[in-house]
């Protein structure tokens, strides 16, 4: 029984979000701030694809490394712990927006 009830105070809602930025507004309004900052740099240096030179996909990474400072704040302030997974989530997110950016300037 000594267990059980070890196990259910482990669960409990003190134990979870216990440290977790996330819970404090004024780092979830930081960190939506500098998913928009990324978002217009991505959006600014969006241009359409040449179609006898490059394609979607080069122009579009070279769009993201372009964001590259935007990303890397953003990676920062959403990731305390230095996990190299979400790193690399975000990091394919601006890729993949990236791309999405490129191929609206097609228009």
């Amino acid at each position: 029984m000594a267990v059980f009830a070890l196990s259910l105070s482990a669960c409990s809602r003190d134990y979870i979000f216990e440290g977790n930025e996330y819970s404090n507004p004024m780092t979830v309004n930081r960190i939506k701030r500098l998913y928009e900052a990324r978002d217009a740099c991505l959006a600014k240096n969006a241009v359409p694809a040449d179609a006898t030179n490059s394609d979607v996909a080069s122009i579009a990474k070279a769009v993201s490394l372009s964001c590259a400072p935007e990303t890397d704040r953003l990676i920062i302030a959403s990731n305390p712990d230095r996990d190299p997974k979400v790193a690399m989530a975000i990091r394919n997110d601006t890729d993949q927006r990236a791309t999405l950016y490129v191929m609206r300037a097609q228009r």
